[in-house]
């Protein structure tokens, strides 16, 4: 069979189709032979051509992986003993490659300890005098402890000392690269005992990469990889020598000699020790360095005749995404702002900035744009507080540069403004949007990729102008619309449909009146079959769902069920992930205004759904070599060896891939996205649609469940927001009938979602992740109260964990093991994690009786008070005053809340009375409203503190000009007049009071102020009567209101000429409302 089989391997090699159909038909039949894997191993070990040896031993293999039970205990003794004598003896570097590939398969079977003839030979080669002997001996250790590192692990120690040799041995550059990528696959499984030596090692693999950079590229940068396992799986083994290891990357990453994928690789690396590691940096006085080695890239002009990949032109007006060096030095400096403390980074960083924006340069000045781009989410609130207006200027004026790439970036920069430095962008609309509408309608339309940027930047700066755009829609609506209807160009017609839906978040129901040529216009694009309109189709989908939530229910339900029907048409005819995610945030969008008009079809939507979900689709695994002969393989038999299904299927693909045939795995971001919106479409459909949506809850939850862990942040993101909103719509549901088993069923959800939310906090890496949760949880909080702490230890664990997050004691806090400085510096975004726990503690405080929560809130109080210290930043302080009133004002309603809010007064007085001194006005805000909700809960607890809140609030009254203070000033004497009348005097706070009304700013507050004047109406009538019924302004702020519209009710029929004198003098339309209110129904 030998000589038949190498005449049949010899056949699959020519370039002729039917030598190879003949031959594979053949090997068919060669398969059916018991003697087939005999055979191959004959061929392997003496075959003279080594492409046919290599094909026996990677069919060999693939047989091995799938049969070797079937193979008898001498079979295999025998197969093992050939498969290292056919290695020892082999010349060619190929056939070595496949050989030990197929050792690492038999390893995965057998355990090392189970074949000593094999760790006998691994450690005679790789300490051999040969350095071919080595460097043999080094690969077939790499693969074999690649395919299963685990139970090598007794050996690790001695394995790292042997690496620590093959690292010092400079002259053989394979050897090098082998030895590396074993120390990469080891990594993840060392522990503490092997700490000290891996530690060791670190020096010596810097210098060993230095040499393999200059004998390889491509296997240095793959063997890089290194330093990205050690920091996801070992951090602190690489801590000591941060600073070596930053200095090495930046070397390379600023060396142009270099390919760019090594540069990149490089420079990646320095960006992710950032993310982990910003406080060694810092402490290693390494941000200097980072940025002298960071801007020349930045800044690098492209070579002679060519651009910057992000500002060439392609057909789609994306610009390219392949990642390059002047990308990742921007991405080194948004890791920065996204984890150092804006002050310390600013403070090194602007003097580059400044030099590269003051230069003539037009790619130092697109250099320094682009760095105040990337510092816009990070530092928000250090760029809006401390430099917005100036930093605007500098991009404003950039729109006017003679060189488009100077403009392309001030574009880029606007946008990300936009996005992150809102409300206070906004508040220069009437600067910026003639400026945008002005280039707008100069650009040349050819140039689609400098388009698509000055959309971008409009689009971002539109979305979040609320009313704000009223004056500006008819020139934006017409634009949009001439681009849909008198253009070829689908690109610019997708950037108009995409504009429009940023209009409609903006204009809400001011967008009213040109909703039919809208619709009109996306019908054609919706209804579209051709495959280069797909994109076009795409964006008019989402731009359909924002308009669903925008315009109003009256105006959109008519189309609510036919919006339904083409999701689900699309769905059926079209598989394209892009597709079908936007039809699940229309469905979404959809049961918002009609729910239902989903639920005849909630079994299609959640079937298509859960099956995204379900879906390893877009997931490609990379591997090793080329995998022709993996059609060679065949199907896994049953045990009895039927021999004709063994073989029908020979020549499908492999159906398991095993592990160390991967190189690695890449998923297509469609279907990530795809993942991720469908998540979160379930939990708002579930939401929305209510008890319809019963027979769907649970099989959405267990497979939104199983995204717990999605590798993914957005798609693990999107699914704790799911969860949630899942356990939102059962307590919904057993609200609406509160049967037990609706009860029993929502006690389970919330039980599972608690326990999953409070591990995340603690263990995900992910700070946005964390932030969502926390969000979820306290959203669950919010909507079902007393029934999440039906169970007892549901208090104590989500205690604890806001306690942790406060504490910097969770994974995604770099704390190191440390206990973190309360007072030190930190970057926004970990404050805003610790915000986001913070405003967990007033709902907890309002959902369990005070005397239950009081001994946790004990605890957590002066962790926010801490962040009230003039030293911390505005928005520490403003967190620290606003989280403090939110508590007290919780305490008003609950059990015990009068005396927990007593116990907690001379602790929090203090604090409040000082931050309503603040010189910032929110702070000045929140600290009133705390004063206020004090009063309230406390009541006559804190009466002998009456006279020094009030000259407190007589003084801030006299010179304050901010009007929301002014009112939460009124709304905090309303509160204390409830808290205790007859501690205020009221001859001199009342007249102040209503002086003041109506509210200006805050409106919320009027339910507050017409309680309090319904109270001192039926204590005080005179009091009130005369001031409020002559006032006409007061009186006609007042209809809205259920408490005020019955207080006027009272004075009409009490003292009727002086109303009626007020509403005279009212305008008819505000006269005909309010004779409306007062009349008796």
């Amino acid at each position: 069979m030998t000589a038949e089989l190498e005449q049949i391997l010899s056949q699959l090699t020519q370039p002729d189709n039917a030598a190879i159909q003949q031959a594979t038909a053949q090997l068919k039949q060669a398969f059916k032979d018991p003697a087939i894997i005999p055979a191959l191993c004959t061929v392997m070990s003496g075959s003279q051509n080594p492409q046919i040896r290599q094909s026996a031993a990677v069919m060999l293999r693939l047989r091995v992986k799938k049969h070797w039970k079937k193979i008898g205990p001498s079979d295999r003794e025998s197969l093992k003993a050939v498969v290292l004598q056919a290695f020892m003896q082999e010349t060619e570097h190929t056939v070595q490659h496949s050989l030990s590939q197929l050792c690492a398969v038999m390893v995965k079977h057998e355990t090392p300890d189970r074949w000593p003839a094999l760790l006998q030979l691994l450690n005679q080669a790789t300490k051999s005098g040969n350095p071919h002997d080595r460097q043999v001996g080094l690969l077939l250790l790499n693969k074999v402890i690649e395919s299963n590192p685990e139970p090598f692990k007794p050996h690790y120690c001695q394995l790292l000392q042997l690496l620590r040799t093959v690292l010092q041995d400079h002259s053989h550059p394979t050897a090098l690269y082998y030895g590396i990528l074993t120390l990469t696959a080891i990594t993840a499984f060392t522990g503490t005992e092997e700490m000290h030596l891996m530690r060791s090692i670190i020096p010596g693999l810097i210098v060993a990469l230095k040499c393999l950079i200059k004998a390889d590229e491509n296997q240095a940068s793959e063997a890089m990889e290194v330093f990205n396992e050690l920091m996801e799986s070992e951090v602190s083994i690489i801590v000591p020598h941060v600073a070596d290891i930053v200095r090495f990357f930046l070397e390379v990453g600023s060396d142009a000699t270099l390919s760019d994928s090594l540069r990149v690789k490089a420079l990646s690396c320095v960006a992710f020790i950032i993310k982990l590691k910003s406080k060694t940096v810092m402490k290693q006085k390494l941000l200097n360095p980072i940025l002298q080695a960071v801007f020349p890239v930045l800044t690098a002009a492209p070579p002679p005749g060519e651009q910057d990949p992000d500002d060439e032109e392609d057909e789609s007006g994306d610009g390219t995404d392949n990642e390059n060096p002047k990308q990742c030095a921007a991405q080194i400096i948004d890791a920065m702002a996204l984890h150092m403390p804006p002050e310390k980074l600013f403070q090194q960083l602007m003097p580059f900035t400044h030099t590269c924006l003051a230069s003539e340069n037009p790619y130092h000045r697109k250099g320094g744009l682009v760095c105040l781009a990337v510092l816009a989410e990070g530092c928000a609130d250090h760029i809006r507080t401390k430099m917005l207006k100036s930093v605007l200027q500098t991009v404003c004026q950039s729109l006017s540069h003679s060189s488009e790439v100077v403009r392309s970036a001030g574009l880029f920069a606007l946008g990300q403004f936009s996005e992150h430095l809102q409300p206070e962008v906004s508040r220069f609309c009437s600067e910026l949007m003639p400026l945008l509408l002005g280039y707008i309608s100069s650009l040349n339309q050819a140039k689609i990729g400098h388009v698509t940027r000055a959309f971008y930047a409009l689009e971002n700066f539109m979305e979040n102008l609320g009313a704000d755009i009223e004056p500006y829609l008819p020139t934006l609506m017409d634009t949009m619309l001439s681009a849909l209807n008198n253009t070829d160009n689908l690109k610019l017609k997708e950037l108009a449909v995409s504009a429009i839906g940023a209009i409609a978040n903006a204009a809400k129901e001011l967008l009213v009146p040109y909703f039919s040529p809208v619709i009109e216009s996306l019908k054609g694009f919706l209804t579209t079959t051709t495959e280069e309109m797909r994109s076009l189709q795409t964006q008019s989908l989402g731009t359909l769902s924002v308009l669903a939530r925008t315009v109003g229910k009256d105006v959109f339900s008519p189309l609510a069920a036919e919006c339904v029907q083409l999701g689900l048409n699309l769905t059926d005819t079209n598989d394209d992930p892009d597709l079908r995610r936007c039809t699940y945030s229309l469905y979404s969008a959809v049961s918002t205004v009609s729910p239902e008009c989903l639920t005849p079809h909630l079994t299609a939507i959640t079937t298509v759904m859960l099956f995204a979900l379900k879906s390893s689709e877009g997931i490609t695994a990379h591997l090793e070599e080329d995998k022709t002969f993996v059609l060679l393989d065949d199907d896994e038999g049953d045990e009895e060896g039927d021999q004709e299904n063994d073989t029908e299927d020979f020549l499908e693909d492999d159906k398991e891939t095993d592990v160390h045939d991967v190189a690695g795995f890449s998923v297509e971001n469609a279907y990530i996205d795809e993942k991720e919106d469908a998540c979160e479409a379930l939990g708002e459909i579930a939401f929305n649609t209510g008890v319809a949506f019963q027979p769907f809850l649970e099989s959405s939850f267990q497979q939104v469940y199983e995204m717990r862990d999605f590798p993914h942040e957005d798609v693990r993101r999107a699914a704790f927001g799911a969860m949630g909103q899942f356990c939102q719509a059962q307590h919904k549901v057993w609200k609406e009938n509160p049967t037990d088993s609706n009860h029993q069923a929502l006690l389970k959800l919330l039980d599972v979602v608690v326990t999953c939310f409070v591990e995340m906090v603690q263990t995900d890496r992910e700070r946005h992740v964390v932030m969502d949760v926390l969000e979820a949880m306290n959203n669950v909080i919010k909507s079902c109260k007393e029934e999440v702490f039906k169970n007892p230890s549901h208090l104590t664990e989500i205690s604890r964990t806001i306690h942790n997050v406060l504490k910097k004691k969770t994974v995604c806090q770099d704390s190191g093991g440390e206990e973190a400085d309360d007072d030190e510096q930190q970057a926004e975004y970990d404050a805003m994690l610790q915000e986001f726990a913070g405003e967990g503690i007033p709902l907890l405080a309002a959902s369990v009786p005070a005397q239950n929560f009081f001994p946790f809130l004990n605890d957590l109080l002066p962790l926010i008070m801490n962040k009230a210290k003039s030293s911390c930043t505005v928005a520490e302080r403003s967190f620290s005053v606003g989280t403090i009133a939110e508590i007290l004002q919780a305490l008003i309603s609950v059990s015990g809340g009068r005396e927990a809010a007593g116990r907690l007064s001379n602790r929090l007085l203090p604090v409040l009375v000082a931050g309503a001194k603040d010189r910032d006005t929110e702070v000045r805000n929140n600290s009133v409203f705390g004063l206020g909700c004090l009063a309230q809960a406390a009541g006559p607890i804190v009466v002998s503190d009456y006279p020094m809140i009030l000259s407190v609030f007589s003084n801030l009254l006299a010179k304050e000009s901010d009007l929301r203070v002014i009112d939460n000033l009124c709304a905090a004497l309303c509160r204390m007049i409830m808290g205790n009348v007859n501690a205020v005097p009221l001859e001199q706070v009342v007249p102040t009071l209503v002086a003041h009304l109506p509210l200006k700013e805050d409106q919320e507050e009027n339910n507050t102020v017409f309680s309090c004047l319904a109270m001192l109406y039926t204590h005080s009538p005179a009091l009130v009567h005369s001031p409020v019924t002559s006032d006409s302004r007061f009186v006609s702020s007042t209809e809205s209101q259920h408490v005020s519209a019955e207080l006027l009710k009272t004075f009409a029929q009490n003292h009727s000429a002086e109303f009626h004198a007020a509403v005279t003098s009212l305008p008819a339309d505000r006269r005909a409302v309010l004779s409306a209110a007062v009349t008796p129904s």
